[in-house]
């Protein structure tokens, strides 16, 4: 039994009174933090959706269209299956739209001295293939979905179609309003050393590791022979061929590309594979089967070559490896100075600015 004074009891009444203001004061405190720091968040995901700057993401039309990719797929497929050679050309165009003025379809712009007139987009194909989707999307939802878009879509279908693995494509890029010609001069070259690429890969937030991944896209596709046939005769000036082709591959190239022949005849850049997407472009790179010097050098380099051995071998294991990176290569490629929110535009078409 405790007997308590009436002061001692309203005192210790009053601190307990205190304590349970401050404990109120302090719970509603936090909940307003909490509260403050989720509007902010929220506010933040918005504008970075609707206010420039902001990352891509998956499912970007889920909402505004959802029919956005199955009418992209549907475009490209109509075209690769009667014409399997517009595949690696989609895939070559997503490559040279990112590493000029970021992903913003600056490459499909129509004017003179623009990006697709510059000598390294010469010979892209695929570009009916864009306006074929971009007029149907008009129809369907006019005025949302964006070129940039269109074209990262359509080389994920061409993969894809062509036996590669697929992969989330993250959307939400709006079209830019430059393309210049001369921006194209530091896109990577046929003739590039390791040293050279690597660094034009690093300049657009790539490792090496991509630069390996990102090229190994070469295992469908063809080159023309402008752009090795000095590697059969004249290397260097020597009077002779580059000592990284196999020998017994030497006579295949000079049968194809002879020595003064037609300039623009077209070679597979994997043998054996320029219309089925997989790993076998590394096993000819290793075998000194390399059709353009850029990817010759990639094993006679360690910097490369050790990501070249990751992906060699059959198509088990080692093909799927293969597959899953440049999934993820290309995601990584695709966000290259993206454009969104205010940025930039949506075209009504995509060879010309609004």
């Amino acid at each position: 039994h405790v007997t308590t004074s009436p002061s001692h009891f309203q005192k210790n009444t009053s601190n307990t009174l205190c304590y349970s203001l401050l404990m109120m004061a302090v719970s509603k405190t936090v909940a307003l933090l909490v509260l403050l720091l989720a509007t902010l968040a929220t506010l933040a995901i918005g504008q970075g959706n609707r206010g420039g700057g902001g990352g891509t993401r998956v499912g970007f039309y889920r909402s505004t269209c959802p029919r956005a990719e199955s009418i992209v797929q549907s475009a490209v497929q109509s075209v690769v299956r009667t014409n399997p050679t517009i595949a690696p050309g989609l895939l070559r165009m997503f490559f040279h739209d990112c590493f000029v003025n970021g992903c913003d379809a600056s490459i499909l712009i129509n004017r003179t001295s623009t990006e697709k007139t510059a000598g390294p987009n010469s010979l892209l194909r695929g570009f009916d293939v864009i306006d074929a989707a971009k007029s149907q999307l008009e129809t369907t939802c006019p005025g949302v979905v964006s070129c940039a878009d269109i074209v990262a879509l359509a080389a994920h279908d061409s993969v894809v179609l062509t036996g590669g693995r697929s992969w989330q494509v993250p959307l939400g890029r709006r079209d830019g309003l430059v393309s210049q010609a001369s921006d194209t001069a530091n896109l990577p070259a046929f003739n590039d050393p390791i040293s050279v690429q690597i660094s034009k890969f690093a300049d657009k937030g790539l490792s090496t590791q991509d630069l390996v991944t990102l090229v190994g896209g070469h295992t469908i596709g063809t080159a023309a022979c402008a752009l090795f046939s000095y590697r059969l005769y004249n290397f260097n000036n020597t009077n002779g061929p580059d000592p990284d082709i196999n020998q017994g591959f030497l006579p295949q190239l000079r049968a194809l590309c002879p020595n003064g022949g037609d300039a623009l005849r077209r070679v597979a850049l994997d043998t054996g594979s320029s219309n089925s997407f997989g790993n076998s472009f590394y096993e000819n790179v290793r075998n000194g089967r390399g059709v353009i010097e850029s990817d010759a050098k990639l094993w006679s380099d360690r910097r490369t070559k050790r990501f070249v051995q990751r992906f060699l071998g059959g198509r088990g294991q080692t093909g799927s490896r293969f597959n899953a990176e440049f999934g993820r290569a290309m995601v990584k490629m695709g966000n290259i100075d993206v454009k969104t929110g205010r940025q930039g535009e949506i075209r009504s078409v995509c060879t010309a600015t609004n």
